[in-house]
């Protein structure tokens, strides 16, 4: 079953930007999430994944997180975001070669998102990750 182009968006919006959907779903009003939760990852970690799943290890790795507000995600066209590079800790040794990114809540490592990083990011002594304002996560 296919969602309509407008849910899409509105989805997202939910999700990422925490605008609640009319009639339908509003944010949590209590605790809410004000942030989401980037993470780096060797191999796609796939629908059954987490965020641990081929999580990247290199020296000084961290994931990042980036505001649930549209200061931090563009959503348009059921695509979503970052408004700003997202920079990851420079590494300060280990290696290894980053092939998708995943956004999740950061609790019990729950996975919502994930996406290819083009083109891949050799990790290193030195190399700071970056996620553009290009890499991006669709609905479909």
């Amino acid at each position: 079953m296919s969602k309509g182009n407008t849910f899409e968006n509105d989805f997202l919006k939910l999700i990422f930007n925490a605008t609640a959907i009319a009639d339908l779903a509003e944010n949590d009003a209590t605790s809410p999430a004000t942030t989401l939760t980037v993470s780096l990852h060797t191999a796609d970690p796939g629908e059954a994944g987490t965020m641990t799943t081929s999580e990247a290890t290199y020296t000084s790795y961290a994931r990042v997180t980036v505001a649930r507000t549209s200061g931090g995600w563009t959503v348009t066209a059921n695509s979503v975001s970052p408004v700003a590079n997202i920079d990851f800790p420079a590494g300060t040794g280990g290696s290894g070669t980053v092939t998708h990114f995943g956004v999740g809540t950061g609790v019990s490592n729950n996975l919502m998102y994930s996406g290819t990083v083009t083109p891949n990011i050799v990790t290193g002594n030195g190399v700071t990750p970056r996620l553009t304002t290009a890499s991006t996560v669709t609905e479909d």
